[in-house]
């Protein structure tokens, strides 16, 4: 089974000293179109008023255009660490700023699970492999680069790599992340949405905390005794946090008690 995750626009600093260019990402086929995508990008940061529009960055954010433009010099770090946020930091079990959970991230043997299990669609980088070694950047997937369509280069160049996955994929990217990359139909795939169950028993979609549930989801996944195969093993990975999965078909249903 495969977890299929859409990046964060936030992202951790620091890493190690390796660069983008001493590491190998997985998917190798994708490293001509990776090059491309980061090219353009480095052009549009050159102008830096042009870049603060196009990336969308509010006032305390200009700084990540200078970051940009040291992507290839910049530390890295693996990809599931990297990436902050809700879901992310439900996959890590991190709590609230100021508890001590603040800073958890996962373990060696929970990594080492990720490596097998989770896979996250960059808007830079194209698929990635968890544990993959990556540089802070910000580019999302509906940013508008001069001369190239992320959707375009993208959908086309994953025709290499969708023939590469096996087994179930629980796509749990957002509506964007899938458009960039859309799966192939060959794929046994699943979408799920989360839903919050009211003490009455009625239910209705979440809001951004889903974003939330689908993280601890996916740790449940990480931490359980065995990696689920199944959707019924996922199913049971959900209960023990308190969640609820069901299946109708190719979606899956996410429910949880916890509006927030």
């Amino acid at each position: 089974m495969l977890f299929l995750l859409p990046p964060s626009e936030t992202k951790a600093v620091g890493g190690d000293s390796l660069t983008i260019g001493q590491v190998s990402l997985a998917f190798g086929a994708l490293d001509h179109t990776r090059e491309v995508v980061l090219q353009s990008l480095t052009n549009l940061c050159t102008d830096e008023a042009s870049a603060i529009r196009a990336l969308k960055l509010g006032s305390k954010q200009h700084h990540e255009v200078k970051a940009n433009l040291s992507i290839s010099s910049a530390p890295t770090m693996p990809a599931i660490l990297r990436y902050t946020g809700t879901l992310f930091d439900a996959v890590n079990g991190r709590g609230l700023k100021g508890t001590p959970t603040e800073h958890n991230q996962l373990e060696v043997d929970q990594l080492k699970r990720a490596k097998e299990m989770v896979l996250i669609q960059s808007a830079l980088f194209g698929l990635v492999n968890a544990t993959d070694l990556i540089p802070a950047y910000r580019l999302s997937a509906t940013t508008a680069l001069s001369g190239l369509s992320l959707k375009n280069v993208w959908a086309e160049a994953h025709q290499a790599v969708w023939p590469r996955i096996t087994g179930i994929v629980v796509d749990l990217r957002s509506k964007a992340y899938a458009e960039l990359a859309p799966l192939a139909p060959a794929i046994e795939s699943y979408s799920l949405d989360v839903l919050v169950e009211q003490p009455d028993g009625t239910r209705a979609p979440l809001n951004h905390f889903n974003k939330k549930a689908k993280g601890q989801l996916v740790r449940a996944a990480l931490m359980s005794k065995a990696a689920p195969q199944t959707i019924a093993e996922l199913a049971s990975c959900a209960s023990s946090v308190g969640l609820k999965l069901e299946q109708d078909g190719n979606q899956l249903q996410l429910i949880t008690t916890q509006a927030t």
